[in-house]
């Protein structure tokens, strides 16, 4: 999911900033000045300043397309060698979410994403052992080594 209303584009002096029909918010490189004014807008760090090879350089600022390519035309040369694949455009998630081995990332539609995550909470249950020991490692064995004298239990 991305912004439904993205600091950075408001704080964009050039208005390099856009949202896809998707709902994506991308960004194009061409128009983008470097600035980092979306860097420091942005809750969650999504606009980064690219490190490799722009030592005393300004550069241009760089963040997840969520696989959704730039504003080329859809699956072109130029959009690959800027932005890489259009995953979206080839009907396809994006490569985190397709790769994560746990499901913990999910691309889509707000209101699908929400009503998984949902379902998952409610399946977890509530109360302090849903994130604890017995979540991760299950119950104890029965005649297993007891604790050591003084630990807390």
């Amino acid at each position: 999911m991305h912004c439904s209303d993205a600091p950075c584009m408001a704080v964009c002096p050039v208005d390099c900033f856009y949202r896809t029909g998707d709902g994506v918010v991308l960004h194009d490189k061409d128009l983008c000045i470097g600035c980092g004014y979306c860097f420091y807008a942005c809750p969650f760090g999504a606009p980064q300043f690219p490190q490799a090879g722009a030592f005393g350089l300004r550069g241009k600022m760089d963040k997840c397309t969520f696989c959704a390519g730039g504003p080329e035309t859809d699956r072109s040369e130029a959009e690959f060698k800027k932005y890489g694949r259009n995953r979206l455009a080839e009907g396809k998630l994006p490569a985190c979410a397709e790769m994560c081995s746990t499901k913990a990332l999910l691309g889509g539609d707000g209101d699908v994403v929400a009503d998984i995550y949902r379902e998952r909470v409610l399946r977890r249950g509530k109360g302090s052992e849903v994130w604890g020991w017995g979540t991760a490692y299950g119950p104890g064995k029965p005649g297993a080594q007891p604790p050591a004298k003084g630990a807390k239990s």
